[in-house]
């Protein structure tokens, strides 16, 4: 096995929980077992972040208010994606109306951006620009985005969701040991201690590590909360924080203006909707390329008999590793912001999955090299962190937002401590060059003013006789789309509960390069089957972080990713 060019580096450790609504919450530690609640879930990446969302659900709030509260505390506790300088995307169900939103609020482009904004004199990417730089940032969503989803679905102020997040910035929490262990970490720590705000937020004065268990403040963060629960999306993007965005850009060259902040918009769209047998999927539309393929995928796997298969088979791996070698090739060329290029929504046409089977073998791989973007028109008809987020009035939430790489750009806007983002990176800087996450573009994601780079981010709800059954979604880069899609496989297939279906080890492929990355735990057979077959295999440590909840009748059952420490599904 061959170590991969895109190595994890997180240690796996187990903290699931279980609760009731009768019972304390308590840290259970099998990974078999979902935790299973007659009032609702929230499930994310950090426990902490968990149990404020479960106790507004306790409150009598809604899914959405839960979701603003869970995506406004990991702001705080988990620095590498929990962010105020970002963005995402949110897939909402709203009960009482019977209908799915789609909430857009992925960065956008500075107005001064341009197509070769990336390129050296001689015309060759530069990595450092793209993504360490101020020049790598785009106009942040976050803010804009969790404020529309609580003001137009939320029962809550503002305010009350808000004052969580302020309390664990003032007063501090608890730091947890995977946060410790990467800011610690030589990669993580040179580039967050060369920014001094950076450094302010994340260090001790002397620069010294904060070990597991130590108690991190950060009053920067807790005056930026602060401005904004006193006047609310204004202050970030017209009042005092934007004034400090902007200076920071002037002073060094970023290209964030006062009009780039005070323009910014989210956008409320139409999900994009598949079918898997008896199931319907929603799931994310562009300026997502998640929920387009993860449908393409499913209709091209639907003919296929994957139970009979089995889980974990030769067999299974290589079907399942042809589909998405296809899936990222139609990515590289039809993908991007909507509102600047015309997406070929055929892409999700059962005839155009038809059409691309039809160059699949049982027996044999197709090299890369020989798969090519299709043809979808004929067919046209009408690190990062997730969070899920069910309730007992029926709605669901399904939320992905990030910085991009872990921290970021590693750069903290000083006096907000605030991480900003390096998404710029996610436009495709120059034809056959791939980005941070080895994702090819073209034309479709060019770098363009005022343009919302493309994203893998899969927020996913899926439906099963018309209610919410299963809401999920992951972080990963270039990896979210092929994970979400097995654990949904694992659940809709497979018949695993979500704790193993979370919990199964996953693969990964997108084309270029021609490499089939896998988890630890599938058997030295099947390994030995597919090298066999042709296929090259690199081992990965973790693959993703999926945070989901099903609901069965009365029962919410939730399941956190171990393979990122800290995580938790907590009931009200």
């Amino acid at each position: 096995m061959i170590r991969p060019f895109l190595l994890t580096l997180f240690v796996v450790f187990i903290s699931n929980n279980i609760a009731s609504s009768n019972l304390p919450i308590i840290e259970y530690k099998s990974i078999h077992h979902p935790v299973i609640s007659k009032t609702g879930m929230v499930v994310s990446q950090r426990l902490s972040a968990s149990k404020i969302g479960a106790e507004i659900l306790k409150k009598g709030g809604n899914a959405v208010d839960a979701a603003v509260a869970t995506g406004l505390a990991l702001a705080v506790v988990l620095p590498r994606a929990g962010n105020l300088g970002g963005g995402g995307f949110m897939v909402v169900y709203l009960k009482d109306e019977g209908k799915t939103i789609a909430i857009d609020y992925r960065e956008k482009a500075p107005a001064a951006a341009h197509r070769d904004l990336f390129l050296d004199k001689s015309g060759n990417y530069d990595k450092k620009k793209a993504q360490f730089s101020l020049l790598s940032a785009g106009v942040p969503g976050t803010v804009y985005g969790l404020h529309h989803a609580l003001t137009e679905h939320g029962t809550m102020s503002w305010q009350e969701v808000l004052e969580p997040a302020i309390r664990l910035a003032e007063e501090g929490f608890s730091v947890p040991h995977d946060l410790a262990n990467t800011l610690a970490s030589s990669p993580y720590k040179q580039r967050l201690s060369s920014n001094q705000a950076s450094a302010n937020s994340f260090y001790k004065k002397d620069k010294s590590n904060y070990r597991a268990g130590e108690t991190l403040r950060q009053p920067d963060l807790a005056w930026t909360l602060k401005q904004l629960h006193k006047e609310g999306p204004d202050a970030f993007y017209k009042g005092e924080i934007a004034k400090k965005i902007v200076k920071e850009m002037e002073l060094n060259g970023g290209l964030i203006t006062a009009d780039d902040l005070s323009n910014y918009k989210a956008v409320e769209r139409e999900p994009v909707v598949g079918t898997y047998n008896e199931f319907k999927i929603v799931s994310m539309p562009p300026s997502s390329s998640g929920g387009i393929h993860l449908i393409q995928m499913l209709n091209m796997l639907e003919p296929y008999q994957i139970k009979e298969m089995g889980f974990g088979s030769a067999g299974s791996i290589h079907i399942l590793t042809e589909v998405m070698k296809r899936a990222y090739a139609d990515r590289s060329k039809h993908l991007g912001d909507m509102d600047f290029y015309d997406v070929p929504f055929g892409l999700m046409s059962k005839k155009y999955a038809k059409s691309l089977n039809e160059s699949i073998s049982l027996d044999s791989l197709t090299p890369s090299k020989d798969i090519f973007a299709g043809d979808p028109y004929p067919y046209e008809s009408p690190d990062t962190t997730h969070f899920s987020v069910m309730d007992k009035y029926g709605n669901a939430v399904s939320n992905t937002y990030t910085l991009n790489f872990s921290y970021g750009s590693g750069i903290v806007i000083p006096g907000t401590g605030m991480l900003i983002n390096n998404e710029m990176d996610d436009f495709s800087s120059k034809p056959g060059v791939p980005n941070g996450y080895g994702l090819l573009g073209s034309e479709a994601n060019s770098i363009q003013a005022n343009k919302r780079p493309l994203s893998s981010m899969t927020p996913t709800i899926i439906f099963k006789d018309e209610e919410p059954y299963l809401v999920l979604g992951s972080p990963g880069g270039s990896r979210i789309i092929t994970t979400v899609l097995q654990v949904a496989l694992n659940v809709m297939e497979h018949g695993m509960n979500i704790a193993q279906a979370v919990n199964s080890p996953r693969i990964h492929h997108q084309w270029l390069p021609e490499v089939l990355m896998i988890e630890d735990g599938y058997g030295a057979d099947t390994e030995s089957l597919l090298t066999n077959k042709g296929y090259r295999l690199y081992s990965s440590r973790t693959m993703g972080s999926v945070q989901a909840i099903v609901r069965e009748g009365d029962y919410f059952y939730g399941a956190a990713d171990p393979r990122r420490p800290s995580s938790g599904a907590v009931a009200p």
